[in-house]
Parts: structure tokens; sequence; C-alpha cells
């Protein structure tokens, strides 16, 4: 008799949502790169468009479904297209943005959206010398943003700075393909273009454990941390079967497990959910999202099922846990790209019973960090600040953003500088009055050496002067 795994998830199906419940005409980006071109959080959903002369990505707040005007305000800053998005995870509204114009800006969002377009970012971060695809923020410390360039580099800043304070340079000799960090933000792990995968610890500047070859076929890989430490990559076999398998940290010798899936040659882009230990592999190109459970006991991945549909998708959105809704036992949201159109899939776990479900929304990552980037920094870690979804999520005021410049004007970032001074913790001025101050601080130091090149200059005359006085 075989007997049959128990597990809860067992019978999760997915369901697109309504037409009306769509988001409709919408240009999505056709730039070829392998990022999920969609993020979401409790209040947005962010999709990157096609934009003429520049780059742009549309914020959409979530309950403005239906078609969407042409003239719908963007965010629109970058001069080359957008390649990745990412929500702040400590504040709904602040976006990161990563581009081909080798620039990283950071973006807060009015509470109810955008009314005009925008085009003046909180800060803009430069550092790489060639574009920026991959951008993702600290899980736990409040300002940290990541970003990866096809300059092989990884910088990680202080946004509320304005500065890159690690600079991990010559560590990855070919494209990084993702970066992900581990749950409490101590460790990155990366997939590379060289086919190895890599746990670095950013702060010691060094690679703590690599595995070359991790799938042989040359196609773009992923690895992304799990709860306990594993690491979970995509990638594919020399044959170019698709395939799905998972490493112990402490020892990359061997996998610990591989599944082989198919053909397909889109690239898998894994999303999890560190609650349920479920992840849910989207490839880009295919009509159809397969998930699989995550257990400690051999075979260790476990394949639950496959939502398909019929149209292609192009890029994917992932809702965090506290944005979904427990009434319904919804375990997962995703927002998925087709060609002109976002469509919501829903997750569910049928249950007769109306009462809330503990055992499928164990405590959850809320909003609040729980280091200050300085902390971080200085080497402390903090695990998530785990909240209750049991009477739903209620979203808090999110605090203004703010960026103090180390130096107003001289916004050009020094590898690796100092950390930032306790004074940044003082409270900020606003961003507009930020920007107001540094122009008047410009006006004052080139009036300053206007001044001075005057001094000279009489100084000089003075000296004609007593020279033919002599």
């Amino acid at each position: 008799i075989r007997v049959v795994r128990q597990s809860k998830f067992r019978h999760v199906f997915g369901q697109a949502v309504k037409n009306d419940q769509c988001y409709d005409d919408i240009r999505v980006s056709r730039v070829t790169w392998d990022s999920a071109f969609c993020a979401v959080n409790p209040k947005f959903v962010a999709i990157i468009i096609e934009a003429s002369g520049g780059g742009a990505f549309l914020v959409l707040p979530l309950h403005k479904t239906g078609r969407i005007d042409k003239s719908y305000p963007t965010v629109c800053g970058h001069t080359g297209p957008v390649l990745d998005i990412d929500w702040c995870p400590h504040n709904d509204q602040v976006i990161a943005s990563g581009s081909e114009d080798c620039t990283v800006m950071v973006w807060q969002i009015p509470e109810n959206g955008l009314v005009t377009s925008m085009s003046e970012p909180v800060v803009i971060l430069e550092g790489h010398s060639k574009r920026v695809g991959i951008i993702t923020w600290h899980p736990t410390a409040r300002n940290i943003l990541l970003s990866a360039g096809c300059d092989n580099q990884i910088i990680i800043w202080n946004v509320g700075t304005g500065e890159a304070m690690i600079n991990l340079e010559d560590m990855h000799p070919d494209v990084i393909y993702n970066v992900c960090w581990n749950r409490n933000g101590s460790l990155i792990c990366t997939a590379c273009k060289d086919k190895s995968i890599r746990v670095i610890d950013p702060r010691k500047q060094e690679i703590v454990g690599e595995k070359e070859k991790a799938h042989e076929g040359a196609r773009p890989m992923r690895a992304i941390f799990l709860n306990d430490g594993n690491i979970l990559t995509t990638g594919f076999s020399r044959m170019s079967e698709r395939q799905l398998a998972l490493w112990n940290t402490q020892n990359l010798e061997e996998p610990m497990t591989v599944n082989e899936m198919d053909t397909s040659n889109g690239v898998l882009l894994p999303f999890y959910d560190p609650d349920t230990n479920v992840v849910y592999l989207c490839g880009k190109g295919d009509s159809s999202i397969r998930y699989f459970e995550i257990t400690d006991e051999a075979p260790y991945v476990h394949f639950l099922n496959t939502f398909a549909s019929k149209e292609p998708q192009r890029g994917m959105g992932y809702m965090p846990k506290r944005g979904l809704d427990v009434n319904k036992c919804e375990i997962a949201r995703f927002y998925k790209l087709h060609e002109r159109k976002c469509e919501p899939i829903v997750m569910t776990v049928p249950r007769k019973s109306d009462l809330f479900q503990d055992d499928l929304y164990p405590d959850t990552a809320g909003p609040d960090p729980a280091l200050e980037a300085e902390e971080w920094f200085e080497g402390k870690n903090g695990d998530p600040i785990l909240i209750s979804l049991k009477n739903g999520y209620v979203p808090g005021k999110n605090r203004e953003f703010k960026v103090v410049k180390k130096n107003a004007l001289d916004n050009k970032v020094t590898k690796n500088s100092e950390n930032s001074s306790s004074s940044n913790k003082s409270s900020h001025p606003a961003p507009s009055i930020v920007t107001k101050l540094e122009e008047i601080l410009k006006e004052i130091r080139s009036l300053k050496d206007m001044i001075s090149s005057q001094e000279k200059r009489i100084v000089q005359l003075e000296e004609q002067m007593s020279k033919l006085a002599i």
C-alpha cells in the first residue's frame, strides 16, 4: 500500500480572479531581463512598463482595478529602462528601482497613490558602472538596500544617508543572476553565470561557502535562502531540463536532493513562504505555477500541485503574508503579468470552518524593522519582528522616509565610507527641504569661491601697489 504523505497543503488550489478584478490595458515592459517586473505589498501593485525615452513603472493602489487610463501617472525618473523594483518591507510607501542607466533610485509614493507623474526620487544612489538589474531590501534592518549590477558588483547602501557602505567586488567573475538575504539578513546567497552559487558574509566581505556547477546547464539559475539556512536553487541540467535542488550550506559538496521537471526554457523564479515552507515556481513564459512543500526529512522537497492557465506569464508579483485575506484561507497571492494586463491569482486552502486557522497562519514578519541601519553595519543581527494575523493585518501609519546626506554637498559615493555617525539618528527634514538646503549650500559655496578668488586678486593688486610705491 502506498502511504500518502499527510500535508495540509495537498489541496491548495489556485484561482484567477474575475476580469473586473484585473488591471487592464497596461503595456508591460518588453525588456529582456529575467526579473519579476512586478512588486506588490498590502497597499500597492507596481509594474515595470514600456516607456519611450527612459524607464518607468506604474504604482496602482490595490483597489484600482479595471482599465488603467493611458494618461495614468507613472514613476519616471530613470533615463534608461527599469530592470527591477522592490518595495521596502518596513514602509509600504517606499519603493526602490534599478535601471539600465546604472543608477538606483528610491521613491516615496503618496499615501493614496500617484496623482501626477513622479520624476524626483527621494535619493539617487550612484556607484555602479553598468546597468543595475537586481534590487533587494534588507529583511530586518531599516534603510539598508542591496543592489547588483552587470559590472558584477554588489553594493550595500545606507539609504538613510545615501551612502555606499559595502562594495563586494572581485567575488563574481560574471553576471550575477540573483541575490537573496537569509532570514535575519546576516548572509546573502548569489547565483552567477559562472554556474556557481556562493554564500557571502557581506560585512566581513568574504565568501563563506561556494558550489561550482550547482546546475550543469548554461541557462540562468536562481538561489534563495530557506528558513532553516538551507538554499534552494533552480537551474538547468546539461540536457536543458529544468531542475530544483536543495543544498545544506554547511556542506555544499552534494545537493540534498535534485528534482528534474521538464524541458521548457523559461527561467524558474522561486517565491518562498517562510511561514508554511511552501515554494512556488513561476517560469517566465510558462502558463503555470508549480508549488512544493519543503520538509526536514528526506526526500525534503514534495511536489504539491500545479496551477495551470492558458496565458503565459511575462512576470510575477508576490504578496507578503500580511496582505492576504485570512478569512478566506488565502495562503498566497500572485500578480501575473500578461502582455497587456495584470491578473491576481489567489491560492487557498479549502477549510469548512470560518474561524481563524492558526495552523495556516503562524505569526509572520511584520513591518517593523528589528534594527537601525547603523546597528547592522556595526555587526548586530536581528530576527524579523513577528505579528499575528488573527484579526487581519491593520496597517499602521508609515513614517515619512527621510534621507540626510552625510555631506550634503557631496553626492558621489565613497567606497566603504565610514559608518554613518550617530548624529544621523536625529530628526530629519523632509526630502524636498533637503534638496532646497543642498541648493542653498551649493550657492553659498560658489559665492565663497568667488569671494576667495576676489580676495586673492586684491592681495595681488596690493602687492603690486607696494612694489610700485617702493
